[in-house]
């Protein structure tokens, strides 16, 4: 049982004064130091369309996308640096940090590099301080250059994959410089050195500009990073860990949010360097919306707008872009228009703003009805092909998960899409349109849960298969549906049965393990492609979301909290500085006790879920200004008992303060009615559905078939 408090600060806890007394971690307390062994990745954004990547102890590049990559295109892998003609290896360095904003390696005695990007400018900075000798040098890896031509004070190259344009090599403070086929060197007083892509004027211009301001453009970029977490997401409990964990996650992602093409989010590094529709709008939420970013969520949805397919005839007319490149533009997704749809909604539940949506409406108008005349069926479903949903990996045109032409989590955006659509339309005054879409939704939900739900096995069928016929195959994605089902205690029960087929310590597979399709690793070239395991047994951290928010609803807060905990590790200490990986590996390697990860090392999906179900369902902050309340419904874990923190929603901010076993929470600058929902001081977290859960663990004495078969790339 629970009971709601309406605007009772007061007998919460009594030592609010009204003000927010939360400092935030600034990006210099994030530093991590890590060591040779360790080895770890890590990368920056220009928070245009440039990132670096690279191991902070790796001498050669090992990895293909390592050093200086825009637009999609590879500029050069990695650099080498010498004091006095002898080189500084990464693997004697003293020490080596990763900040947010910064690289930092030390020699003691010899020299201090330190590598940093400045926002939205095609340009590296490499310092070299405390130097310990007469000259500095540096030597790019040539593999992706060609065309070497020095001047007087600097080098030139022209990258192979973008070579209309050049990079220049300068000292940050003029000074002469000598090439002698692989070392630019020049006198220490330099600094170190600046290195800027594009044409040679525009290579000079960025030279004279960073000479003149570097420090106050790195500056600048800092104060951008440290106001981020300052004003958007402050976080002060008991645990440094999860302070510093969620920290770092925010602005990992932060470095995904960029603008290439018009404003949007990179679904990942290092390969995923463009705009991928359906990974944007899931992500948004968790990147800009909690995050209080929201400009940044209008002008994405605004920008999304005009790149929709509105050419009449076409097959996917109405459909917002799959993927945005700067060559190109493909729309076959099914799920990321109704996400775009539901995104536009959320927005203003989070600004109680709907100026935005005059610009958004003809788009919204123009799918949904396209998508009602052409794509429906008699029951109100949303057909689409096989490898149209998030499960899309296709390998010789052959999709690796085929789920047409009703996948479950497909129906459940399609009704969320219209009745968002339908509230859109009120707004808008446009009632005949809101009337329809809703009749639709209403059609669709009175099917949903007889065509679709075995409450004999504890299922949500995956999808219905072109003939009508059930798929069985046990997946994650019947999470999605609940929205469409009435029967409470069967959603418990298929909750329960997905956390313990599905949900490891490292995460959610993507199919369940007695599967005979299942593939125990993601990558395992000597008895399968990687692209069979994909979806058919690869762990999807991004999924993590959804089944901890069903298992903190259900009130087993520890559980979830165990995996939220477990990602935050990965994080702090674990692959990349500060970031959650695309996948893992459902089973760990022969002699570990772990799963490895593998895709891309930062994924804007991952990161932006861990940080929608710590805001949304763990501090429990929903804010509906449309309506004009702001829901709290905290649901902390035993381990937190202290935490200060706030949260920008419209055009101020929550505060929230817990210690004691009481809550402190207020608004400040918002208008709005402040609904509280703690747990009555009797109510158990447990039910008997949930009695002796535990995680999913490998079973490995099953003979999979899948391990017989042998692929070749």
């Amino acid at each position: 049982m629970k009971k709601c408090f309406l605007l009772m600060i007061p007998l919460l806890m009594a030592c609010n004064d009204g003000t927010d007394k939360t400092a935030a971690l600034t990006v210099d307390q994030l530093a991590v130091t890590v060591t040779p062994q360790e080895n770890r990745e890590y990368s920056f954004t220009d928070k245009k369309s440039g990132y670096w990547y690279g191991r902070t102890h790796q001498d050669e590049p090992i990895d293909w996308f390592s050093g200086w990559n825009i637009a999609m295109r590879r500029i050069f892998s990695d650099y080498a640096l010498a004091v006095d003609g002898s080189p500084l290896l990464r693997q004697n360095a003293s020490t080596t940090t990763v900040a947010p904003d910064c690289l930092t390696r030390q020699w003691d005695g010899i020299a201090t590099e330190r590598l940093q990007m400045v926002d939205n400018l095609a340009l590296l900075s490499i310092s070299v301080t405390d130097v310990t000798g007469d000259s500095i040098a540096i030597a790019l890896n040539e593999s992706l250059l060609k065309n070497a031509a020095s001047t007087g004070d600097a080098l030139c190259y022209t990258p192979i994959e973008s070579d209309t344009n050049i990079i220049k090599i300068a000292p940050i403070v003029p000074q002469k410089v000598s090439f002698d086929g692989q070392w630019l060197t020049t006198p220490a007083a330099a600094e170190g050195f600046v290195i800027t892509f594009g044409d040679e004027a525009r290579c000079d211009s960025l030279i004279a500009l960073y000479r003149n301001n570097g420090s106050q453009l790195l500056a600048e970029r800092k104060s951008r990073m440290n106001a981020l977490l300052a004003d958007n997401v402050p976080l002060h409990s008991n645990l440094p860990e999860l302070d510093r964990s969620l920290a770092w996650i925010t602005l990992t992602m932060d470095q995904l949010i960029t603008e290439q093409q018009g404003k949007g989010i990179y679904a990942g590094l290092p390969w995923f360097n463009s705009y991928w529709g359906r990974d944007m709008f899931i992500a948004m939420p968790g990147a800009t919306l909690v995050t209080g970013q929201f400009e940044w969520t209008a002008e994405i949805l605004k920008d999304f707008a005009k790149l929709q397919d509105v050419r009449p005839g076409s097959p996917t007319y109405g459909r917002i872009p799959n993927l945005a490149t700067p060559d190109s533009i493909i729309y076959n997704t099914a799920d990321g228009t109704p996400r775009y749809v539901i995104e536009a909604e959320e927005l203003m539940q989070y600004t109680g703003d709907k100026s935005f949506l005059q610009a958004v409406y003809p788009a919204i108008v123009r799918t949904i009805d396209q998508s009602i005349a052409h794509e429906t069926d008699d029951r109100g479903y949303l057909l689409h092909a096989d490898a149209d949903t998030w499960m899309d990996v296709k390998r010789n045109g052959i999709p690796g998960s085929p789920r047409g032409t009703r996948a479950n989590d497909i129906q459940y955006l399609w009704y969320r899409e219209l009745l968002a659509g339908a509230h859109m339309a009120e707004l808008m005054d446009d009632n005949a349109h809101a009337d329809k879409w809703r009749a639709v939704a209403e059609k669709l939900a009175a099917n949903f849960e007889q065509d679709y739900c075995n409450k004999e096995q504890v299922l949500i069928y995956d999808h219905l298969n072109a003939d009508g016929t059930p798929d069985l195959q046990y997946r994650p994605n019947q999470l999605f549906c609940f929205d469409l089902i009435g029967d409470d205690t069967f959603k418990q029960k298929v909750t329960r049965r997905v956390w313990e087929n599905l949900v490891y310590p490292w995460g959610v597979a993507s199919l369940e393990q007695h599967d005979p399709q299942f593939h125990p690793q993601h990558e395992n070239w000597e008895n399968y492609h990687k692209d069979d395991a994909y979806h058919n047994g690869t762990v999807w951290l991004w999924n993590n979301g959804i089944a901890m928010q069903r298992m903190i609803e259900y009130g087993q807060v520890e559980m979830a909290w165990e995996l939220f905990q477990n990602m935050n590790r990965q994080a702090l200490h674990e692959g990349a500085v500060g970031s959650l990986s695309e996948n893992a590996d459902a089973h760990p390697r022969k002699g570990k006790q772990w799963a490895g990860r593998s895709g891309t090392f930062l994924q804007a999906w991952s990161n932006s879920e861990q940080l929608r179900v710590w805001y949304q369902y763990f501090l429990g902050i929903r804010p509906d200004l449309m309506e004009g309340v702001v829901t709290v419904e905290p649901k902390l874990p035993a381990e937190i008992t202290s935490l200060e923190t706030s949260v920008k929603i419209g055009n101020g901010k929550l505060i929230y303060r817990y210690a004691d076993g009481k809550y402190d929470i207020s608004l400040q600058g918002v208008d709005a009615r402040l609904n509280i929902i703690l747990p009555a001081e009797d109510e158990q977290p447990a039910n008997e559905v949930f009695d002796g859960i535990d995680f999913c663990h490998p079973d490995t004495t099953i003979d999979f078939p899948c391990m017989k078969q042998h692929y070749k790339q």
